[in-house]
């Protein structure tokens, strides 16, 4: 506390006196604590009683009250509020990481059987391909084909619980991006840019619309190998823009936030005053470094966890869900759990007003089928096909999915030529990914590739359009959503795309 001297010869102004009574008693600013201030008790009375009445005003105002964690500052709370009516609240993304070959999932080529081994015909425009292996021979898939639901939409073999939801599902089959390679492919399919340091586009939505729940974070992420994901935190990264809006990793298994638990002994109240003593120091610090955003976002994750050793255990905790939901999402079968695991917990989160969630399947890259892509898409397709439909059936009947955008993709597809005999190239130029919720009109295909399924060609879709769709379906405006960077508006999309209305009902 500062220290009060009450003498006839002190002059403190009811501002001090209203600003130092606050600070001390919620411990935020410590302003006031090297400074003496000498006064009568009559005159402290006579000009600090319109104080209490502010203090009573703070207190109805105000979310924080004496000993509690103070506020996060303000220069980082959401910029804009939604700039049309939102056909979601919450985004979760399946991020397949590797590239699905959409020639085996949900784009049907016949003429792959017909062309079997022969060369790329001339009449295709020429491809570029990382591996180089131009005049690799066309492969054909392996897989039976059946037309699902009462739209009849194609789904292999490989996603036979997927296929069990197409009616609820509008697949994308002319995306098209940029990327050759898995980071830049990777990168693109974040933050629409190959070169690394802009926001995600987690971070982007936590900025433009902030959170739902103060007591857990906007933006998660989970990898079902952590620490695999090229890239790494790049990916989740806020670019340019505070630090605060980066996405916050969990872990696989029964802890997925480390340190959750308060240590053995230590109170709620010794725990809340070892924080309060911290921010002082590192308030004091950032004072003097305003754009550090590190700073600030390390200040406020020590905030967010304080108050998440109280919320977020009873959020992560599975053991309060059902058998019989357990055993939808695969929890109960070696090659589905891990990945179940996750996609239940994304449920949980957004139903607890999570903003964004995203999920990486097949960490490192792991969907990357240049050789063997029988075993490599048939593992992979097992581990992530039922908990995938999982999610959004357990969405759908607990009245969430008009609420939730469900996202499937990866950075790119696969070429129809072969590599290494038995497996496909990377393809950027035409590839598939769908949507499933967020008043999405479930049942359509949009979108077609050439008859091999190398490029697309009707409804093209780049990855600046699909992010812009994105945002769209959470109320913002790709045009509109920006961030003042060094002087200059800086946008989600580059100043490019526009969104799919289409997809939507």
């Amino acid at each position: 506390m500062a220290n009060f001297r009450l003498r006839s010869d002190s002059i403190l102004s009811f501002g001090e006196f209203f600003q130092c009574t606050v600070d001390n008693m919620s411990n935020r600013f410590y302003s006031c604590r090297n400074r003496d201030f000498n006064l009568t008790r009559r005159e402290m009375l006579l000009r600090g009683g319109a104080g209490f009445g502010g203090l009573a005003l703070a207190g109805m105002l105000g979310k924080e009250l004496v000993g509690q964690v103070p506020p996060a500052p303000t220069e980082v709370e959401a910029n804009v509020v939604a700039h049309h009516a939102a056909k979601a609240k919450s985004v979760i993304f399946v991020f397949l990481e590797g590239g699905p070959s959409q020639l085996d999932t949900f784009d049907p080529k016949p003429a792959l059987k017909t062309l079997a081994g022969q060369p790329l015909p001339a009449s295709f425009k020429p491809v570029i391909t990382p591996m180089g292996e131009y005049d690799a021979p066309i492969m054909p898939d392996r897989r039976k084909w059946k037309q699902h639901g009462d739209s009849g939409t194609w789904v292999s073999d490989w996603l036979p619980h997927i296929a069990g939801c197409v009616d609820d599902i509008c697949v994308l089959r002319s995306c098209w991006g940029n990327g050759l390679n898995h980071s830049n492919g990777v990168c693109q399919m974040n933050t629409c840019e190959i070169i690394g340091g802009r926001p995600s586009l987690g971070a982007w939505v936590s900025y433009g619309l902030g959170s739902e729940n103060e007591n857990l974070p906007s933006f998660v992420v989970m990898e079902d190998n952590v620490g695999k994901v090229i890239n790494g935190p790049r990916n989740w990264s806020a670019g340019f823009m505070p630090a605060a809006y980066q996405g916050t990793p969990f872990l696989p298994g029964d802890q997925p936030i480390s340190n959750l638990s308060l240590p053995r002994g230590v109170s709620d109240q010794r725990q809340q005053k070892k924080l309060n003593f911290l921010q002082s120091i590192n308030r004091r610090h950032l004072a003097t470094r305003s754009q550090q955003s590190e700073l600030d976002a390390r200040i406020r994750s020590y905030e967010l966890a304080f108050r998440m050793q109280a919320t977020a255990p009873e959020a992560v905790d599975l053991s309060q869900e059902t058998e019989e939901t357990k055993r939808l999402y695969g929890m109960d079968q070696k090659p589905t759990a891990t990945f179940g695991r996750q996609c239940l917990l994304a449920r949980r989160l957004v139903e607890r007003g999570v903003r964004f969630v995203q999920l990486y399947h097949g960490s490192g890259s792991k969907w990357d089928a240049h050789q063997g892509i029988e075993k490599n898409h048939s593992t992979n397709c097992l581990a992530s096909d039922q908990p995938v439909a999982a999610l959004i059936k357990d969405l759908k009947r607990r009245g969430l999915l008009e609420e939730t955008l469900v996202i499937w993709g990866g950075e790119f597809g696969r070429t129809p030529m072969s590599e290494k005999g038995d497996g496909r190239d990377h393809n950027p130029n035409g590839f598939t990914m769908f949507l499933a919720g967020g008043t999405v009109k479930g049942g359509q295909v949009i979108g077609t590739t050439d008859e091999i399924g190398l490029h697309a060609v009707e409804d093209r879709m780049h990855i600046h359009d699909i992010h812009a769709t994105f945002l769209h379906a959470m109320g913002l405006d790709n045009m509109k959503l920006s961030y003042n960077h060094q002087g200059r508006l800086e946008r989600p999309t580059i100043n490019q795309g526009s969104p799919c209305l289409k997809i939507f009902g």
